[in-house]
């Protein structure tokens, strides 16, 4: 797949590709939905299928202290949108400019600038300044330009309309099956592995640390998981993800404890997927306490992971 930075970064041989616009947080059954359609118009025009998306997604850049929990960052969207055959990924820098862009001054970009034949898009799809471009003014807008628009319906499961806000509540309530079911996969962090303050090592449990960085985690406490990135298969392990209250807290941090396993991970990008919430995360009143729990959580998830 190749990235795109920048409304000036678009060359001559990549306008005309059919083209598909969102944040794609969590890239769920309904962003996979608008990835099909636009694989399928890709093929029936030969034209490379794009996926037009932002950093940092819109809602972030509004209200940075009160948006929705991210559920992918850039990287772990870029992998699944390779898996999902996209052949071009146009990232925007979500900013003033782009705020201030009126509908149609969006979409005159789609027609003159992209030169795209096609446009894909959701049914609750808004942009530009104040909301103003929705998918009804797009489909009118692509009549007047030269491009035509097909809008998705909404997927829906169990009756429920899959967003990327269902998936956070089953993940904040530990539903991972429920979670799975709307991502079409299990859901999973991924990062390179950084050097710690190597306190798990001396208490029994070493740990590869993976840095949230900014990142907001629409999970915390202490998980059954298993580990991708390390050997031919995943392995199973126990994680925390939280701030370490009990050894005096800090930034969230997901610290992984692989089970039977010894090799140095330092700088190795791994991919954690989360299979079941033990319990909440808490202070103890000393080590030794801490320990004992960790014992405790250990067997649990060996249990549920039947290792």
């Amino acid at each position: 797949m190749e990235l795109i930075r920048g409304l000036n970064g678009l060359t001559e041989p990549r306008r005309g590709c059919v083209v598909t616009i969102g944040s794609f947080d969590g890239i769920h059954l309904g962003h996979q939905a608008l990835l099909e359609c636009l694989a399928g118009h890709a093929r029936q025009l030969a034209r490379a299928s794009m996926v037009l998306t932002f950093e940092p997604m819109p809602r972030e850049y509004f209200a940075p202290a009160l948006c929705p929990a991210r559920l992918t960052t850039l990287r772990e969207r870029w992998k699944v949108f390779e898996r999902h055959g996209v052949q071009v990924l146009w990232l925007l820098r979500f900013a003033e400019p782009l705020r201030c862009l009126s509908g149609e001054a969006f979409a005159q970009l789609l027609a003159r600038q992209l030169r795209a034949p096609l446009v894909v898009v959701g049914h609750d799809f808004r942009f530009g300044r104040n909301g103003e471009a929705t998918a009804e003014s797009l489909c009118e807008a692509g009549r007047r330009l030269g491009f035509a628009t097909e809008v998705v319906a909404p997927v829906t499961l169990d009756g429920e309309r899959v967003s990327s806000s269902a998936v956070r509540e089953a993940l904040a309530s530990g539903q991972f099956a429920r979670a799975e079911r709307l991502l079409g996969r299990p859901y999973s962090m991924s990062g390179r592995v950084v050097g710690g303050e190597r306190l798990g090592r001396r208490l029994g449990y070493p740990t590869a640390n993976l840095r949230l960085e900014r990142r907001r985690s629409p999970l915390e406490g202490i998980f059954a998981v298993r580990v991708h990135g390390i050997a031919a298969g995943p392995l199973p392990a126990v994680a925390s993800l939280g701030r370490r209250p009990t050894v005096g807290g800090g930034p969230m941090l997901l610290e992984v404890h692989v089970f039977d396993f010894s090799a140095d991970l330092y700088g190795r990008r791994i991919e954690v997927e989360f299979v079941a919430k033990l319990r909440d995360e808490a202070r103890f009143e000393d080590l030794g306490a801490l320990v004992a729990q960790m014992h405790r959580d250990a067997e649990a998830a060996r249990a549920i992971l039947r290792v």
